[in-house]
């Protein structure tokens, strides 16, 4: 039987698509898989934490005295200049009235100290009467010594009578002057208010003056008002003199220093702002978090050190987000954490040798939330396999998920 050349061909060319077809019907499918490369670069190792500012000297003006305080000449935000600006005018209060039974009782205290007045007036008049008479008994007997007549013993008896008269005149007058005092006081309860007579701002109030320079920060109360002596009336702060607190977990502040640098960020301006830790408070104090877990925090104080028109608009108590540096370094080899993972004692990855994923070991130093310091089994360059699957194994050919969607993401 003869065989047409044209068959034999037609049968070699099927079978040649069906090979290929089967091929690639049976290929291994490369498993899509998200890489990041190997590089050298800055690394640090921040405590990360919430922090406020504050105005570093706060000066709060209370009143001197109890009185009225009028109503503040000054407002919130005003500026202020130390020993020049009025702040506050407090005048003193004026006498209360009085109900029945408090005018009935000081009536009678008065009647009782004019009472005490007028016995202390008859005591001082009769210690003067029996002063002038021992005086005169002085007289006659010191005479009659001279002339032999009276003894030295009669003389220095009424020689201590006249002092003893003396001191009780003495004694008399003290009780008088006790006696108008009291007197003075219980009529001074009877004064009552006269609206005629109150007192006129500006003649006898008392004028508190700003004790710092900077802006009015607070007012306790706009509107006229009693105070007692030692009220607070407001708060004066430069808002320039800006510094930070953090609180922070005491196991995280045992691994700061002072002078150590902070970032600033998310303050509502542009970029970030520079700071350093000035002191870290040596007592720390529980409390309890918002999961209800008592902890123990310690605050601690940075200074900033991006100059004022930086941070224009940060104001007292304005909430900030710090990453204060414990450790950083240039050029260091560094892998994303997210591929990492343990294979029994040791770290590993999956680097990625052309189109095929191959598990390395690898030895890490530092670590930070985002990287870790590669100290051996991979060079700037390598791509390793971040989030690795169970599909992921070693030999198993991977492909970029960029490269599926953006055609030029391997080039």
């Amino acid at each position: 039987m003869h065989i047409k050349p044209r068959s034999v061909t037609l049968a070699v060319a099927l079978l040649v698509g069906l090979a290929g077809l089967g091929i690639y019907l049976f290929r291994p499918v490369p498993v899509p898989v998200d890489l990041a490369e190997v590089r050298q670069d800055l690394m640090r190792q921040t405590v990360d934490v919430d922090g406020k500012t504050r105005i570093r000297d706060i000066y709060e003006v209370a009143a001197p005295m109890t009185g009225i305080a009028l109503r503040s000449p000054v407002h919130v935000g005003d500026r202020v200049t130390a020993g020049e600006t009025v702040v506050a005018v407090v005048e003193p209060v004026a006498p209360s009235l009085l109900d029945s039974r408090t005018r009935s009782q000081a009536e009678a205290a008065v009647r009782e100290a004019e009472a005490a007045t007028d016995l202390a007036r008859a005591r001082l008049t009769q210690a003067e009467v029996e002063v002038a008479y021992a005086r005169t008994q002085l007289d006659r007997i010191t005479a009659l010594v001279d002339r032999g007549v009276a003894s030295m013993t009669q003389l220095e008896d009424v020689t201590q009578q006249m002092r003893l008269r003396e001191a009780e005149l003495d004694t008399a007058r003290s009780s008088l002057a006790m006696s108008e005092g009291a007197l003075a006081r219980a009529r001074a309860a009877l004064i009552e208010p006269d609206p005629a007579g109150m007192v006129v701002a500006g003649e006898c109030c008392v004028r508190i003056t700003a004790p710092a320079d900077g802006v009015v920060l607070d007012i306790a109360q706009t509107s006229e008002r009693p105070v007692a002596a030692g009220t607070i009336l407001l708060s004066v702060g430069d808002p320039a003199d800006l510094e930070i607190v953090a609180d922070v977990l005491s196991s995280d502040a045992v691994r700061m220093s002072e002078g150590a640098r902070a970032i600033v960020e998310r303050w509502g301006g542009p970029g970030a702002l520079e700071a350093v830790v000035r002191a870290i408070e040596p007592a720390a104090r529980t409390r309890v978090s918002a999961l209800g877990i008592e902890e123990q925090r310690v605050d601690v104080r940075l200074e900033l050190t991006s100059p004022p028109e930086a941070r224009a608009g940060l104001g007292e108590g304005y909430s900030v987000f710090l990453r204060i540096v414990e450790w950083e370094a240039e050029n260091v080899l560094q892998v994303p954490l997210s591929a990492l993972f343990r294979q029994g004692e040791d770290w590993v990855v999956f680097v990625v040798v052309d189109g095929v994923a191959s598990l390395r070991p690898v030895v890490i130093g530092r670590r930070n939330g985002q990287v870790a310091e590669v100290l051996s089994g991979l060079a700037s360059g390598d791509a390793v396999i971040t989030h690795p699957g169970d599909k992921v194994a070693d030999g198993v050919a991977v492909v970029d998920r960029r490269s599926l969607t953006d055609p030029g993401a391997g080039r």
